[in-house]
């Protein structure tokens, strides 16, 4: 059977080596009943076309380009697609998988933000695209809480990512 993890589990790995998440800004605030929120780090534009292939020799992501946040740590941002990196390093042992969402004041403002599967046995400060769909834009602050991270325990351990983001932006 998968089981969700509850807020109790999380803090439990927590304490291990290494920590289930590691880089949080504020623990209680970011902590949720089944799940933790990660944090905004940085937020980049899409700089080139990418490239998925059957080869993983061949696939490439496209480029970016960090935007500055002002001297508040805010930053607007208008209708578009962007890419967002998390202050927070996860580190997925490898009996427990991870779905992220945006948090639903994002969605109530007319962003989203999507994430593929975070395998069992990933470890890194992860990536995802934020879509930002409201005609007026948004205003972001630097650190906010903008995905809930929910986890999973497998029914057994699996031998776990080996992929090429593994230990990213770490």
């Amino acid at each position: 059977m998968t089981f969700i993890l509850s807020r109790q589990d999380i803090y439990r790995l927590l304490e291990q080596q290494p920590p289930l998440v590691e880089g949080h800004v504020n623990l209680g605030e970011q902590m949720q009943p089944n799940g933790i929120d990660l944090t905004l780090r940085e937020v980049a534009l899409l700089q080139s076309p990418g490239r998925i292939t059957t080869s993983d020799e061949q696939r490439r992501v496209a480029d970016l380009a960090p935007l500055v946040f002002d001297g508040l740590g805010f930053i607007d941002l208008i209708p578009g697609a962007y890419v967002v990196t998390y202050n927070e390093i996860v580190n997925l042992p490898r009996d427990i998988m991870a779905l992220g969402r945006p948090r639903s004041s994002l969605i109530r403002s007319g962003i989203t933000i999507e994430m593929g599967v975070w395998d069992a046995g990933y470890s890194g400060r992860s990536q995802s695209l934020m879509v930002v769909y409201n005609p007026q834009g948004i205003r972001l602050q630097r650190n906010a809480r903008i995905v809930q991270l929910v986890f999973l325990r497998l029914t057994q351990e699996t031998e776990g990512y080996q992929g090429v983001y593994q230990g990213e932006n770490q």
